[in-house]
């Protein structure tokens, strides 16, 4: 209920009709100040009128105005630059530390606004509980929406790398690394897949680069896989070869990777993910270089599609041979790889750059590879936005993940619009 209540007086939803203090003195905002997340009052540097004086400080909101001895505010010096005092229920009188009474106002809301706050909230049982203001939206509104959700996805995972190449100290092929490593989990396995990269640095594996036999070692050894694979002569020789690495390196495999094989399809299995991962580093990992010479899609989804040891050419996990050739990566797989790590690298290293050409380039090769298929675009699809490329996805996957799953409707320009409506409908 607070954070509703701060979410009206920012976006100034309260009705147009005349404000006064519980004694009755007439209020007018002129600004309703910065919201302030951390310690201290809700909302700093506000200015409102108050029976005619101007007063410009901080403005404290609660449910209650008993909250304020609640929460100690007597006790803290830094709420005597309150102003003003926003309550639901006027049960106290508020004062400063020398006495004085702050002025309290009883936010006026649209008296059904809390309910169609909880029905977008609250409704576990919908899973789209906005789809009817979203068939309402114009287009324009919607489409701009959409822009800064692709953005804001986009510069997200741009920043994780950022990250990523700071703690490798600017290394931007060990960045690459760890960011393919965990994009080839797919969203099921990626932490595990991460830990296994972070586990084994690319140096040790640069060492023994030209042998595919000690990369694949190093890679399952690590896994934890190896261990309970089942005998045969390639597990056999792949642990000979991990015992001698192991003890020329210091390795120590990683305590309960985790690993995730339940209702999966066989080509997502950590086995053969980890065996695509051993073929892309064999030869020398020189991913990032070849990622920024990357002009194009179909030249990105070359880069996730290498040539497998013959083990591997007809096995999903260890053991049962299969009767087919299989296909390292399916284009499906390597156009999410592109997604997930080909355009967020471009995005990072341009930005690290300065180089705008890269970012740009990021940018457009979102709009030309085709929408991927899956449970959250058809739930939008449903309420008739139209999907056409991969930067709409990723702003409707942004928008499902950060929004609605969460349940920050209050910062979610659909939730806004109807939470606004109603707000004023009641003016």
């Amino acid at each position: 209920m607070e954070r509703l209540m701060q979410y009206v007086w920012q976006q100034r939803l309260w009705p147009q009709s005349e404000m006064r203090t519980v004694d009755g003195r007439r209020v007018q905002v002129i600004d309703p100040g910065k919201l302030n997340n951390d310690a201290g009052p809700d909302f700093f540097n506000a200015k409102v009128i108050i029976d005619g004086e101007m007063w410009a400080g901080n403005i404290e909101i609660h449910v209650r105005a008993s909250d304020w001895h609640r929460h100690k505010h007597d006790d803290d010096e830094s709420y005597d630059s309150v102003i003003l005092h926003v309550v639901d229920k006027d049960d106290a009188v508020i004062r400063r530390k020398n006495g004085e009474i702050i002025p309290q106002m009883r936010m006026p809301c649209a008296t059904d606004l809390n309910k169609h706050y909880g029905d977008l909230t609250g409704r576990a049982d919908i899973d789209l509980p906005c789809a009817a203001t979203i068939k309402e939206m114009p287009r324009l509104y919607l489409t701009d929406w959409i822009a800064t959700l692709a953005y804001e996805r986009l510069y997200e995972k741009a920043e994780r790398i950022e990250e990523w190449r700071s703690r490798f100290s600017g290394d931007w092929e060990q960045a690459c690394y760890v960011t393919v490593a965990r994009c080839l989990g797919f969203g099921t396995n990626g932490e595990p897949f991460e830990r296994l990269a972070l586990s084994l640095p690319l140096i040790f594996i640069g060492k023994h680069s030209d042998s595919l036999t000690s990369i694949e070692a190093l890679l399952f050894g690590q896994s934890g896989l190896l261990s309970i694979a089942p005998t045969d002569s390639y597990a056999d020789r792949l642990k000979t070869e991990y015992e001698f690495l192991g003890k020329k390196f210091g390795l120590k495999p990683p305590s309960n990777l985790g690993w995730k094989m339940a209702r999966m399809r066989p080509a997502n299995f950590p086995h053969r993910r980890i065996a695509v991962l051993a073929a892309l580093l064999h030869g020398g990992f020189r991913m990032m270089s070849r990622i920024l010479e990357v002009k194009n899609p179909d030249e990105a989804l070359n880069l996730f599609t290498p040539p497998l040891s013959r083990y591997w050419e007809t096995r999903y996990t260890f053991g049962t041979q299969g009767q087919r050739i299989l296909s390292s990566m399916s284009r499906a797989s390597a156009t999410i790889m592109t997604i997930n790590v080909v355009i967020p690298l471009l995005l990072a290293y341009g930005n690290a750059t300065g180089d705008t050409a890269l970012t740009d380039r990021a940018i457009e090769m979102t709009h030309m590879i085709k929408p991927e298929n899956n449970s959250i675009i058809s739930l939008f699809e449903k309420t008739g936005i139209k999907v056409e490329d991969a930067f709409t996805t990723q702003a409707l996957i942004q928008l499902r993940k950060n929004y609605c799953e969460k349940r920050k409707c209050l910062f979610c320009r659909v939730g806004h619009r109807k939470l606004s409506a109603h707000a004023r409908r009641n003016d």
